[in-house]
């Protein structure tokens, strides 16, 4: 078994851990924020970090009603200044914690009086250090260069601190229910083994999630890119219309994060555009009645709140991408030309 394999397997526990090993240290920052009043929040990322970050986005957005952005790395490095961050919270997410940029933007907004947050792996890594608080991942080493058990571990600590912040009782609730959600999607993710061969010699992808899981759009594109070879795009559906959607041929895959929830009802009218069009649809959805209008279709579990939905719904993708590298014989562990740390500045 690849280290790939083991490590998708392992999510449900190294969710489990993370919520009981730093339950104490989010309850920490949750009050700090509170105490600080932030106008706004900066995330730096890169990577499959950067992906975590556009759920946090979303998360912050809709329950704690802050004005969220993706900070800009290159500005501090590269150029050499720095926004005004001084009200701000500022999140540097990275799973080694050793990118340069996004340390620099953490240190730059610690050193100007803004409230900063590391989430890493590691806390010994420049960018926690740098950071005035920090949660550890707790996902142990993970030796496959694509990121998946980092990358729920990721969502799963926003998903956290957002509750925290918003002490809301409910979502608290909600968020323990997370490890057994896992394991029921990852025994119906096991439906793609089915999918695979049909899709071993395609050399073009896109992925379409709206709202919560613009997200996972993004990060399942970016593993079918990094292991499949194939050039993946992510999308908002909303996006998709306004232009690449023209490009869209019968036998064309694209993969629909549909779960319940708000994005439902424009989710459905754009499948329904897909089925017109004759392409391959690939459906990840809680919600049965998408099935017909699917080629393909795999379940996640039913009761989800939509804002903890990109969790379970990036696995059927991990394992999409894992599976189809397998059949087209590209290594799944190392890919071609990539590394485990990429340290940019």
């Amino acid at each position: 078994m690849s280290f790939l394999e083991q490590e998708i397997a392992e999510q449900p526990a190294v969710l489990r851990r993370l919520m009981a090993e730093e339950a104490e240290t989010v309850r920490r920052i949750g009050a700090a924020i509170r105490e600080f009043g932030p106008t706004f929040v900066s995330i730096a990322a890169r990577g499959t970090s950067d992906n975590a970050a556009r759920y946090i986005q979303y998360l912050l957005g809709v329950h704690a009603g802050l004005s969220v952005g993706l900070a800009t790395p290159s500005i501090h490095t590269l150029y050499e200044t720095s926004p005004n961050l001084s009200r701000a919270l500022v999140i540097g997410i990275s799973q080694s914690g050793q990118s340069a940029d996004v340390c620099q933007v953490v240190q730059d907004a610690r050193e100007q009086g803004a409230l900063t947050v590391g989430i890493t792996n590691d806390p010994q890594s420049p960018i926690a250090q740098a950071a005035a608080y920090h949660i550890d991942l707790h996902a142990g080493a993970e030796q496959s260069v694509a990121a998946t058990k980092t990358y729920t571990a990721e969502l799963t600590a926003g998903a956290m601190l957002t509750a925290s912040l918003t002490e809301s009782a409910e979502m608290q609730a909600a968020l323990t229910q997370l490890p057994d959600i896992m394991q029921q999607t990852l025994i119906s993710a096991n439906q793609v083994r089915n999918w695979v061969e049909r899709y071993r010699y395609i050399n073009q992808f896109v992925c379409i999630g709206r709202g919560y899981n613009y997200c996972t759009a993004f990060e399942i594109s970016l593993k079918v890119q990094e292991l499949c070879y194939v050039t993946g795009l992510g999308y908002s559906e909303a996006d998709f219309l306004h232009g690449p959607i023209a490009m869209l041929q019968p036998g064309f895959p694209v993969m629909i994060i549909a779960p319940d929830g708000r994005t439902l009802p424009t989710v459905r009218e754009f499948l329904v555009k897909l089925r017109d069009r004759q392409v391959e649809r690939l459906v990840i959805s809680n919600v049965e009645a998408l099935r017909e209008d699917s080629k393909q279709f795999v379940s996640l579990p039913s009761g989800i709140p939509e804002w903890l939905t990109p969790i379970p719904a990036v696995v059927p993708g991990q394992m999409f991408a894992m599976l189809l590298a397998a059949a087209k014989g590209n290594p799944l562990d190392k890919p071609h030309g990539l590394t485990k740390v990429t340290i940019t500045r």
